[in-house]
């Protein structure tokens, strides 16, 4: 997943960020609200987890931005604001979920991977087709039951591919969804990227293809 985590409370920030790189996403922290909405106006993320109370403009100023400008993306309300009132407003202004602080890491990656799932038509955390299978929430694949020991940046990879297979992708939205603005992809660390896991799926459904010009197609062929 490509994550922008919006988070004034730097401790926080820290340790959410590092917990979501471990396990092979791609984390943007940004702690100003304002700052939040202009990178929101230029850029795309797969999931915002976003805080209310920020500086210079809250969250629910930020969501509302979002949803004028029919950003769709999936927007997780993560607050200290525990009052009903509170909860209704988010969900209310466009939020897909809204979680209460303090929450244990696992159950908040769990929440994401299931509104970025149910963003792509995704309805489990399993993808199978033929002799291969990803799941999504431990991060690893198999085909023909042998583990594929797919890195952190294959993960990446294979979640964009996944969520749209039959759908070109050019390079610049690849490097997009993988890396975050502190890394400075080349489009030929794009490629080689591609190219390392494409060797890792030989054997399975799943091709990947090069499109002159405009990107890469993924496809689940029939077996």
């Amino acid at each position: 997943m490509r994550i922008l985590l919006v988070e004034d409370n730097t401790e926080l920030a820290t340790m959410l960020a590092d917990r979501f790189s471990a396990q092979g996403d791609a984390v943007d922290v940004e702690g100003d609200g304002a700052g939040a909405d202009q990178l929101l106006a230029h850029s795309k993320f797969d999931i915002v987890i976003l805080d209310v109370n920020l500086p210079n403009k809250d969250g629910y100023s930020i969501l509302q931005s979002m949803r004028e400008r029919k950003d769709s993306t999936p927007v997780l309300m993560l607050t200290a604001r525990s009052e009903i009132d509170d909860r209704v407003t988010g969900l209310d202004s466009g939020a897909d979920d809204y979680v209460v602080k303090p929450i244990e890491f696992r159950e908040l990656a769990a929440r994401c991977r299931a509104l970025v799932r149910r963003r792509t038509g995704q309805a489990a955390n399993v993808f199978r087709h033929g002799n291969f299978l990803f799941d999504r929430s431990a991060k690893r694949a198999f085909v023909d039951e042998i583990d594929l020991n797919l890195r952190n940046r294959d993960v990446q990879l294979l979640e964009a591919f996944l969520g749209n297979l039959d759908r070109v992708i050019a390079k610049e939205d690849v490097a997009d969804k993988i890396y975050s603005f502190e890394e400075t992809p080349s489009l030929n660390a794009v490629e080689q990227a591609v190219t390392r896991l494409r060797k890792k799926l030989e054997g399975s459904p799943i091709i990947i293809r090069t499109v002159r010009g405009l990107g890469y197609i993924a496809n689940a062929r029939e077996q």
